[in-house]
């Protein structure tokens, strides 16, 4: 009976992440006695969380074999609504909804363009992402909108102080990966995104409504996008038209960490939110040990390559195993 455990453990996608994580964590808390210290695991959840939300959703859309490059736009869409609203005297929680209705709507806009157009959603979602970047700075003329008010109890449900000091971005991610990996392992929707993420044919075949699930994913993933930018209100109070500029790249990267394959049907939402994390400890313990900022894209981009290289190994050998 040990064997057949052993086995399971081994062909999990987030087994290379969890290996990942502790390799980062021992190497950098070696350089730096400052790195396991309780204020810098805040700061680690505080970044993990707002960059983890938006992985996950990119991880369940690449899992169904698509890319969202929009993702950063959004999530700096929705929090410069929310702003932009609230200093016109519209009340935060109205404003928020607005901006996640709007966030779905980029989602349901990528699958639409994708699937009736047959365009592949790398190209469909980089140019929604030039659209919405281009517009935010119009908006703003390139300055950052500051929010004018008090703390609104909406800006403390999402990303107020909890009393232990984390965020509550922190909960709300936990919750998120909870969520989405129950779908994902253990119902019959999760089982429908690795088969049309394996092969569409074969799923339509099966009877599985291959533009159904696809368009789902694409505005859960932009939702999710819309949501982490949202937990940024109560920790800056403003919105920059870049914020989270290059962030697409560093949720693909993590998804890819955390087990995901490039082509889809394999993945683990709990792979890609502790690759997230693992990219937060990066970009903390980079900090933490004086390293020059510039090298922090430097550094993710090897880890990309690396995972992307470790992956397709454990992949074949998954499949020669079977």
């Amino acid at each position: 009976m040990g064997l057949p455990k052993v086995k399971y453990i081994v062909y999990r996608p987030e087994i290379g992440a969890v290996v990942g994580a502790l390799a980062v964590a021992i190497a950098f808390s070696s350089l730096t006695e400052a790195f396991l210290t309780f204020d810098n695991l805040i700061t680690i959840m505080t970044i993990g969380a707002e960059l983890g939300i938006v992985t996950i959703g990119v991880a369940f859309l690449m899992i169904s074999g698509e890319f969202d490059l929009s993702v950063g736009a959004v999530f700096a869409l929705a929090p410069l609504v929310v702003i932009a609203l609230a200093n016109l005297g519209i009340d935060m929680f109205i404003g928020f909804v607005i901006a996640m209705a709007l966030s779905m709507l980029v989602g349901y806009v990528n699958a639409t363009i994708t699937l009736r157009a047959g365009i592949p959603s790398f190209i469909t979602t980089l140019g929604t992402m030039f659209a919405i970047r281009g517009a935010l700075l119009m908006l703003t003329g390139g300055f950052p909108l500051k929010y004018k008010g008090p703390v609104h109890p909406l800006m403390v449900v999402l990303g107020g102080r909890t009393p232990f000091e984390f965020r509550m971005s922190a909960i709300w991610f936990l919750i998120g990966v909870a969520i989405l990996a129950i779908i994902l392992e253990l119902t019959p929707y999760g089982n429908h995104v690795f088969a049309v993420g394996s092969n569409v044919v074969v799923s339509e075949e099966m009877g599985i409504n291959v533009r159904k699930v696809k368009m789902t994913n694409f505005i859960l993933c932009s939702a999710l996008a819309g949501l982490g930018g949202c937990f940024t209100l109560d920790r800056l109070k403003m919105v920059d038209p870049l914020l989270a500029m290059g962030m697409e790249l560093e949720a693909i990267a993590a998804a890819v960490v955390g087990g995901c394959l490039l082509r889809g049907g394999y993945g683990s939402i709990i792979g890609a939110a502790i690759g997230a994390l693992i990219i937060s400890m990066v970009k903390c313990g980079l900090v933490l040990i004086g390293v020059q900022a510039f090298w922090y894209q430097a550094f993710i981009g090897v880890i990309l390559v690396i995972a992307a290289l470790i992956n397709a190994y454990i992949s074949k050998w998954i499949l020669k195993r079977r």
